[in-house]
Formats: C-alpha cells, structure tokens, sequence
C-alpha cells in the first residue's frame, strides 16, 4: 500500500502540474486543494483498522481543514512582506497551532460540517486583494520534477507516522498542506507572492468539496458499504468541485486587452529584435 500511495504522489503532481502550466496557478491551486493524500489514506485506514476507526478519523480530517485554509490565510498575507521560506515557515506553524487546539476538543459531526464551512467563507472574506495584473510566467520543466520529489518525502514521513497517533489526531494531521505548500512555495520563489495566492486561493476554494467529500464518509461508512460510501462520497464531492469551479471561472476577471499604443511599441520592439 505504501508502494502504491508513492507511485500515486508524483503521478498527481504531474498532472497537476501541467494544469497549473496550461491553465494558471489558480486552476492548479483548485485542483491542489483535493484530498490527494488524506482520500487514499483513510481508504486504506478503512481497510486495515475498520470502519469505526476510519469514521472518527474522517471527522479529525474534516476539523484539519480549518487549520489548513489558516495556513493558506497566513501564508497568503505574509507573501506580500516576507520571502518563500518564512511564509512557509510560519503558515505550517500557525497550522500546527490550530491542530493542537482542536486536538483538545471534541464537537459532534454536523457542528463541525458547520465550522468549517463557516471557517472557509470568512477566510474567503480575509483574504488579500492583490493589486495589478498576476505574474504570468511559467515555472521551468525541473520545477516539476522537485515538487515530485518533495511531496513524496512529505508524504512518506506522514504515513510512516499517522498509525501512531490515533484517529483524531491522524485525522487532524491528514489535510496538513503539502501539496499546497510544494506548489506554493515554487510559484513564490520562481515567479513572486502573487501566483503562491492564486494558488492558495484556490486551494481554500476546493476545500467545499472536500468537506462534502468527509462529511458523507463520516456519516455514512458505518452505515453503508466502503465502496458505495467512497463511490457516493466522491460523486458529491466532485458535483461540489465542478460548481466551485463555476464560480472560480465566473469571478475571475478577464486579462485586460491590449491598447493600440502597447501594440504598436510591441511591433516595433520586434522589428528591432529582428534588425539584431
């Protein structure tokens, strides 16, 4: 199983990659926020220690998204005064901050559907309006290969670790941001703060779906068979996605067109590139 989740890792940050290189960082940041490590994990939590186990670690999972959309926040308004390494830094540190303060409390499953939910509007409300156009460069070909690299250290230390530590707590752990955070912190250091908050921003923006997505395995897999559970799970949760995605490309604002003078100096910009 620890073979197959590895093999999973660099395949899904590839073609997330070449999403993010065809369609931008916020697209690629919509589909980093899907639950790439902790769906598969708690598949197989189901499989190895049962469904009860499976079911309070669901509800850990759905509380962890709030501390991740707090990572996002933090992360998002640190970009515009510190560099990569510090906004990494301290945004994982606010996330670990959240997770010990939900480590201490236990709320019953609509009460945390509701939080989060709630959580993930005013993070929306909170965030940062950058100002100006995005950076639209491309990050380079390696660039794909280290966030390969990096997410899968990350996850292998985290499924060597969460069986260790109880439902609740592995739960809370499950939707700790590495692939966000892989992606971000490239897109930081490469092309500026502003594609890391297109990115987080979309990361925040998935996370419905993935309330929906833990809700329905927490409520319904002591009930219901694994496969109609995460079949029913995952069929909800991607009808929440696509309408996410509906209102991600509604809101964004159309690149703004060329003036007649801006073409003009390109023309001219090219015929002395030529004369050269």
């Amino acid at each position: 199983m620890l073979v197959f989740k590895l093999l999973l890792t660099p395949l899904f940050i590839g073609l997330i990659g070449l999403a993010d290189r065809r369609w931008g960082a916020k697209v690629g940041g919509w589909l980093v926020g899907l639950p790439l490590t902790s769906a598969p994990v708690i598949l197989f939590i189901t499989l190895e220690l049962g469904t009860t186990f499976a079911s309070h670690m669901a509800v850990g999972i759905l509380m962890g998204l709030i501390s991740q959309a707090v990572f996002c926040v933090t992360y998002a308004w640190l970009s515009f005064r510190v560099n990569w390494l510090l906004s990494w830094f301290i945004g994982w540190g606010a996330f670990f901050a959240a997770t010990l303060a939900f480590e201490q409390i236990s709320v019953p499953l609509p009460l945390v559907f509701i939080s989060v939910i709630s959580s993930l509007f005013l993070v929306l409300f909170l965030w940062p309006i950058s100002g100006g156009r995005g950076v639209s460069a491309q990050a380079p070909a390696w660039a794909t290969l280290g966030r390969m690299v990096m997410a899968t250290s990350f996850v292998l230390l985290l499924t060597s670790t969460a069986s260790l530590l109880g439902p609740h707590l592995s739960g809370l752990l499950s939707p700790l941001p590495i692939f966000a955070t892989v992606f971000a912190v490239f897109a930081h250091k490469l092309q500026g703060g502003g594609p890391a908050r297109q990115v987080l921003h979309g990361v925040v923006v998935s996370s419905f779906a993935c309330a929906v997505f833990f809700l329905l395995v927490a409520e319904c897999i002591g009930q219901w068979s694994i496969v109609a559970t995460f079949s029913g799970a995952t069929l909800c949760a991607l009808l929440t996605q696509g309408w996410t995605l509906w209102l991600l490309r509604r809101h964004t604002p159309p690149a703004p067109r060329k003036t007649d003078q801006e073409d003009d100096g390109c023309v001219i910009e090219e015929q002395r590139f030529r004369q050269l």
